[in-house]
């Protein structure tokens, strides 16, 4: 693919030419036939081989220290998270009112690549992923009754007596507490990473790189060192953000099967599970982003809006909607206490909770801000930020609200018997935890059985989108490198993810994305500067 010419503006904005030592990251054809760029995919294509093969072979090491990541990370970083998180938000809604949000991604006369359903589908297929299952039950009721008392009294009494007006302040905080966690503080972090690779490749003319970004910081230095350094880390940031998703996906789809089915729960099957997973998304990839992944998320959506549709309208379906309602109007009114550092004196919710998932959805940024890079180009800046930030975070609201708000009235309505409870309460198996629920509605068997089927397309589609990126990121900008590059990728994640899952389960999962995390934010904080540079050159070059 040939990228757009370099604007007329560019040069003078960026008081430099930006093709000087441009060359430097084209890719050479290797023996094998693929199309790289040679230090970026050579020192991320070996660190990873090494990661797998030490994992695998001192899995006890490994595991102690994903422990110690963890714990550095949530307990002595989560201040920081926290606040480069607000910035991003804050950042993203400026965006929104300044005369900047009026440039279009390609230039004035750019146009929409996609319609707004294909564009919608492939943004909620690639930016939520497995989470809208894994956690839609396990955090209201958790937070609820574990981690988030906030000064709401417990909804059970000390003789286990059930109190309604604290369960009605309870519920509602822990609906709040998991839209905080899925709303637009996480998407303004896809905003900031999407708009600059749109602004620097549709209008400025660069590879579609990470390393294009910096331009106006390094110049030509960014197609050196400087730029292999920061494309190496928006590999690893994105395989490893990429993993947890997989293996948390895995350990759903098994629970799953042993829920259903019987078959039982272990490292072995869940390793099996990836494998088939990523087999079927090595087709995906195989096939492209038009062939493949659009077609498949287009479908994932389809089944995801059949599915919420059922346990809406077959299960209580006021109580669902009104744990929508409740969780929005509370998460407005406690959205500042609970998103800054020290709003509310509760270490477990914000270090345990928060902070992993501002981490994860930071690692997640090089993947899903390329993947909507590439599906964005014609939209004005302003309907992108809204569009990117609102939509899916209102849908995000409305699903997690109606199977949280059913979730925890049969909690409430029978703690005796509630599989809710036990899943998430008394044993914890978070796996479970929507299983627990769907056992309460109509045919549970074969809604399981769904919940199972969607979970492994997200996992498909996760995987494909993020190799197609990985891809392009090693192979200098290029989108279209070959086929067999692009399966290479989707392998080498399937075997992370694997060897993450031997090497400590859920605490290597969030070793991974935390410790990549960490430098990732401070890449992604400089590219705040540099989008405003860019854009303010956009905007003289309309005027003028």
């Amino acid at each position: 693919m040939s990228f757009p010419k370099k604007s007329a503006s560019f040069a003078s904005d960026m008081e430099t030419d930006y093709t000087i030592g441009q060359d430097n990251i084209k890719g050479t054809l290797g023996p094998i036939g693929f199309d790289i760029h040679n230090r970026v995919f050579a020192i991320s294509a070996l660190a990873s081989i090494i990661f797998i093969v030490l994992t695998l072979a001192f899995p006890e090491r490994a595991s102690s220290i994903f422990q110690a990541i963890v714990s550095f990370s949530t307990g002595t970083l989560d201040w920081y998270f926290i606040i480069v998180v607000n910035i991003f938000v804050l950042f993203s809604l400026v965006l929104i009112v300044l005369p900047h949000g009026s440039v279009r991604l390609g230039g004035p006369d750019a146009r929409p690549d996609y319609g707004y359903l294909s564009w919608f589908a492939m943004l909620f297929t690639a930016g939520i992923g497995i989470g809208l299952l894994f956690f839609s039950v396990l955090e209201p009721v958790y937070h609820a009754n574990v981690s988030l008392p906030l000064g709401v009294p417990s909804p059970f009494g000390a003789d286990g007596t059930l109190n309604p007006e604290a369960i009605a302040q309870a519920s509602a905080m822990g609906l709040a507490g998991t839209f905080l966690h899925w709303g637009i503080h996480g998407w303004a972090v896809y905003v900031v990473m999407a708009l600059a690779l749109s602004l620097f490749t549709y209008n400025k003319g660069l590879p579609f790189s990470i390393r294009s970004v910096f331009f106006p910081v390094l110049g030509d230095r960014v197609w050196g060192w400087w730029g292999d350094v920061i494309d190496i880390l928006a590999v690893f940031s994105t395989l490893f953000g990429l993993a947890t998703a997989l293996g948390l996906g895995a350990q759903q789809a098994n629970a799953g099967m042993n829920f259903v089915f019987g078959l039982a729960v272990s490292t072995t099957t869940q390793v099996i599970v990836i494998v088939l997973v990523t087999a079927v998304a090595l087709v995906s990839v195989w096939r492209g982003l038009d062939g493949g992944v659009k077609k498949l998320s287009e479908i994932n959506m389809f089944m995801a809006v059949l599915f919420f549709l059922f346990v809406l309208f077959a299960g209580p379906t006021l109580v669902g909607l009104n744990g929508f309602w409740t969780g929005l109007v509370t998460y407005t009114r406690e959205l500042i206490p609970l998103s800054v550092p020290f709003g509310r004196d509760d270490d477990s919710y914000r270090q345990g909770w928060t902070v992993f998932y501002w981490a994860w959805w930071i690692s997640w940024a090089p993947f899903v801000g390329m993947f909507i890079a590439r599906v964005s180009r014609g939209r004005t800046v302003r309907e992108f930020v809204i569009c990117v930030l609102l939509i899916p975070s209102l849908f995000i609201f409305i699903w997690m609200g109606v199977f949280g708000g059913i979730a925890l009235d049969q909690l409430y309505a029978d703690p005796g018997t509630s599989l809710v409870k036990d899943y998430v309460i008394d044993n914890y198996r978070p796996e479970l935890s929507v299983f627990g629920m769907l056992n309460e509605l109509p045919l549970p068997g074969l809604t399981s059985t769904c919940a199972i089927i969607l979970a492994l397309t997200f996992f498909v589609t996760s995987s494909d989108s993020g190799s197609l990126v990985v891809d392009t990121i090693t192979a200098g900008g290029k989108i279209d490198a070959p086929r067999p590059q692009r399966m290479f990728w989707a392998t080498v994640e399937g075997l992370i993810a694997i060897v993450l899952l031997i090497g400590g389960g859920l605490s290597a999962l969030q070793a991974g994305v935390t410790a990549t995390a960490i430098p990732f934010s401070i890449v992604m904080l400089v590219m705040c500067y540099t989008i405003i540079k860019a854009l303010n050159g956009e905007l003289r070059r309309m005027r003028a």
